[in-house]
């Protein structure tokens, strides 16, 4: 077997057909044992991954496209990451951090809280395990903040899947279906190019007017980069009008930066590209760098709730913050700027290929989020899998799309030989 330390070859390196041999034995166990509501794009069964490739059982060996859903910022294995948590692991691997109290814990709230926009002013941190955990937490800090029962969404945001964060979620139908009620008091509206009214505009005029008083709304949730729903960045201004709309009915505007944030977009947060200031930022995935871990952030005005009112058994666990810690340290030092300059690089390369092969429409992205669309769903699935079978880890999103958000380690040289494999995928699905 290649070692995951040589370079990667000019070509994908493919021993075996996939799924290989020990793949399809590890898929056969998984696949009798565990729920069937898991969501297996394709055959990769994981062995181990060194910055931005993986490879798998058998030893075959892809660019990693996807980070494991956006979360390993670092990539894989970073010897920063990785020292600090070992070096926390031999110190301390678990205590609870919503009865008492350790160092990294609290090195990690006050590195949050003085990275959020400066508008924000003095912040608050709240640190729990998954995004679908701070979607939930933010929720109830809103509606404890302003004693608002509503709550407003996006169609095609993806805030979690718990039954709270699911009331906001609205990207695909069968996450809710036979689930019964939801939370009630959750409403939506377009997100960005979705219809003719979106956003603001849609609030103001439709459910303002037909549904809710905007004096019983709590909080608007919003992804500034909508995830899961296409990665659409919504166009200038847009974001500024939904500031601006909560500030004339004493609304919170909450960002969903889970899998925006933690430099992915090429800074810190990707409501800084808008200069738009919220007044509670959810984070996670690429926070702790494949270490379960997210934060609520809010103004300080805001986080004021009593004690026992929130809390978390593992939220803040010693292990997940050292490696969070380390995540921002790159991300500041390297990792966002480099995250800006490798998604100019794609981007370019996508709009040339844009150019070569007319299946794909509408290259859109900041840093290293990046979508595409192909000209239908089926499409979009079958360059999918041409990507995997080459040797690039993808993943669909919204209706017909591709999405691209590797760790933010990739070089230039992996860029480059990602799209030649992109653009034989294409040849491959045209055909």
């Amino acid at each position: 077997m290649t070692t995951i330390d040589t370079p990667i070859q000019q070509d994908p390196h493919i021993v075996t057909e996939l799924p290989g041999p020990r793949a399809r034995a590890v898929i056969e166990q998984d696949e009798r044992y565990s729920s069937p509501s898991l969501t297996r794009v394709y055959p990769l069964v994981v062995a181990r991954g060194e910055g931005a490739v993986i490879e798998d059982v058998d030893g075959n060996r892809f660019l990693d496209f996807n980070a494991g859903i956006a979360v390993n910022a670092a990539g894989h294995n970073h010897p920063k990451v990785n020292a600090a948590i070992h070096a926390q692991v031999d110190a301390c691997l678990h205590y609870c951090s919503s009865d008492f109290f350790h160092p990294s814990h609290a090195d990690l709230v006050e590195r949050l809280a003085t990275s959020v926009p400066a508008g924000m002013g003095d912040a608050r941190v709240f640190l729990a395990n998954s995004g679908t955990e701070a979607v939930e937490g933010a929720l109830k800090l809103a509606r404890h903040h302003t004693g608002r029962p509503n709550v407003i969404a996006f169609y095609g945001a993806f805030h979690g899947r718990s039954l709270g964060s699911l009331s906001l979620t609205s990207s695909k139908a069968k996450y809710r279906s036979g689930f019964g009620i939801v939370t009630p008091g959750s409403y939506h509206a377009p997100f960005a190019y979705a219809a003719e009214l979106t956003g603001a505009d849609y609030i103001e005029q439709v459910l303002f007017h037909h549904m809710t008083e905007p004096g019983d709304v709590a909080a608007i949730f919003v992804e500034p980069i909508q995830g899961e729903g296409g990665y659409i960045v919504p166009p200038a201004g847009w974001l500024q009008a939904l500031r601006d709309l909560c500030d004339r009915h004493g609304i919170l505007l909450v960002m969903d930066e889970v899998q925006s944030g933690i430099g992915r977009t090429g800074t810190m947060w990707a409501c800084q590209h808008d200069d738009v200031t919220p007044d509670i930022i959810t984070a996670g995935k690429g926070l702790a760098s494949g270490m379960p871990l997210s934060a609520i952030i809010a103004r300080d005005t805001i986080m004021q709730w009593a004690p026992g009112k929130h809390g978390s058994t593992f939220g803040g666990n010693p292990v997940a913050c050292a490696a969070a810690l380390a995540t921002m340290d790159l991300v500041d030092d390297e990792l966002a700027a480099n995250a800006a300059a490798r998604g100019e690089q794609l981007m370019a390369g996508l709009r040339a290929l844009q150019e070569r092969f007319p299946i794909i429409q509408e290259v859109r992205g900041r840093g290293l989020m990046i979508g595409f669309d192909l000209v239908d769903h089926d499409m979009a699935v079958a360059f999918e899998q041409a990507c995997f079978e080459r040797g690039v880890l993808s993943l669909t999103c919204g209706k017909r799309g591709v999405r691209l958000a590797p760790p933010l380690v990739i070089t230039e040289a992996q860029c480059d030989r990602a799209l030649e494999i992109i653009a034989d995928a294409c040849e491959a699905v045209t055909r």
